[in-house]
């Protein structure tokens, strides 16, 4: 029988972000925690679009901090385009199923 053992858990939020309002060059960190056996891999999305961080490119100003929380440098914010500005989720996944957090929006303060 391929029952999955009684210990493994199915992946929870414990820690959910919150907005956040940053001003433009400063750092960042949008939190998440994610509980779950096997510990579950965590994700980021911006408006429904992956994030990468520095673990795809290692030139990125993000980086997944092993909590699960989503550090930034420094927030870029340019006149052409708003990169960090938008709405992220947190999504924690192991082979029993996914968990998804709150919607946290981040903003970057006046211009």
């Amino acid at each position: 029988g391929s029952h999955p053992q009684l210990e493994d858990t199915a992946p929870r939020i414990v820690e959910h972000p919150t907005d956040l309002l940053v001003s433009r060059g400063e750092p960042a960190t949008l939190s998440c925690k994610a509980e779950g056996r096997p510990a579950p891999a965590v994700e980021w999305y911006k408006d429904g679009e992956r994030v990468e961080t520095d673990r795809e490119d290692p030139r990125s100003h993000r980086t997944l901090l092993p909590g699960g929380s989503l550090f930034f440098l420094r927030i870029l914010h340019g006149r052409r385009g708003k990169p960090d500005e938008g709405v992220y989720v947190c999504v924690a996944r192991n082979y029993l199923g996914e968990a998804t957090s709150r919607n946290a929006s981040l903003e970057v303060a006046g211009e």
